[in-house]
């Protein structure tokens, strides 16, 4: 007899999955979520806009690549969802919007319900980290499409933010101070580049190397660092005229994106020193700089441009979230572009 189950799909597994990741979901719980008993869609209670005057919502999409094989790999699927969401949400707060909700989609080979829960368990402990609730998701099974053990994962959230307190390039002014928040480490961009060094140099993800102080793939594998929380205090208290998310295309490519047309940063390399993963990375792939450049973070994954006069108070308050930042440069006259000095 042919079944669903004989052609590779298992109903049953997934509605275990479901089970487990239920306790983990709950505590990204926001007091705007609404349940709905039939489970087909997730429900927030648009009357928390109300005290806006003209709220306006920010919506972001994403996935986290080509980090999942090395996951996959490794066999550490428990930090993978923080990717995702730190890539969704942290977008968001680019403008100065409040993370309000997320949704994720996890297409797998094969349902492993203690996989997916550990997978899932990322994405509401992320939700969690940001201050958003994980409203729904969806997992599907691809059997002949992805092998057994490999699985994709992707994600939208929405925000709200207040149109009269939308940050963005408008705002910034000649004089203003441009702020590095530290990363993590290589956060999730530049994986294709990551598994190519592997690949060539013959490094193992087990392998333990002198410049770093646990294991390559525990290091590769450590999740972005989610910034929501933290730059929506800091726009609460200070004078920030904008942020950029230093993700695909480095720091010089996403800064510019917050800058007006009339106006440089010009950054300081000398301010930081990079992490040890990426001098690893550099050296055992035969990376030159300008490579490493624009597809790294180098160590700053976020950046915020403030006003000269916040700049000490800026860095007093991240000091106190335990958010390490420094002066990374300034903002000049210039043609739209972020520059090193």
């Amino acid at each position: 007899m042919t079944t669903y189950e004989a052609a590779g799909v298992d109903i049953e597994a997934g509605e275990r999955a479901v089970s487990l990741m239920k306790a983990k979901v709950a505590r990204s719980r926001r007091p705007e979520v609404v349940d709905d008993a039939s489970g087909f869609a997730g429900l927030f209670d648009a009357s928390a806009l109300l005290r806006y005057q003209r709220p306006l919502l920010a919506t972001s999409t994403d996935g986290v690549g080509t980090k999942v094989m090395l996951a996959q790999q490794y066999g550490k699927h428990d930090t993978i969802g923080v990717d995702l969401v730190a890539m969704v949400l942290d977008d968001l707060v680019v403008c100065g919007a409040e993370p309000l909700f997320m949704t994720d989609y996890i297409a797998c080979g094969k349902v492993v319900p203690e996989r997916i829960a550990e997978i899932v368990g990322g994405v509401a402990e992320g939700c969690r980290l940001a201050g958003a609730a994980l409203l729904g998701g969806e997992t599907a099974e691809h059997p002949g499409a992805m092998g057994p053990d490999e699985y994709d994962l992707a994600g939208a959230g929405t925000g709200v933010v207040e149109a009269s307190a939308m940050l963005g390039a408008d705002r910034v002014r000649a004089g203003d101070v441009v702020l590095g928040l530290a990363s993590s480490g290589a956060h999730s961009n530049g994986y294709s580049l990551v598994r190519h060094v592997l690949r060539e140099s013959s490094l193992s993800l087990d392998a333990d190397l002198p410049e770093l102080a646990r294991p390559l793939g525990t290091e590769l594998l450590e999740p972005t660092k989610i910034y929501s929380l933290d730059c929506l205090e800091l726009a609460r208290t200070v004078d920030v005229h904008a942020y950029a998310h230093i993700t695909g295309g480095g720091i010089e490519s996403n800064l510019s994106r917050s800058l007006p047309g009339h106006l440089d940063a010009v950054l300081d390399r000398s301010s930081w020193t990079p992490p040890p993963i990426f001098s690893v990375l550099a050296g055992y792939g035969g990376i030159e700089q300008k490579d490493m450049d624009k597809t790294f973070n180098l160590g700053v994954g976020m950046a915020a441009i403030v006003a000269q006069e916040a700049a000490d108070e800026a860095l007093r308050l991240l000091a106190e979230r335990n958010l390490p930042a420094w002066v990374l440069g300034e903002v000049t006259e210039g043609t739209g572009q972020a520059t090193y000095r």
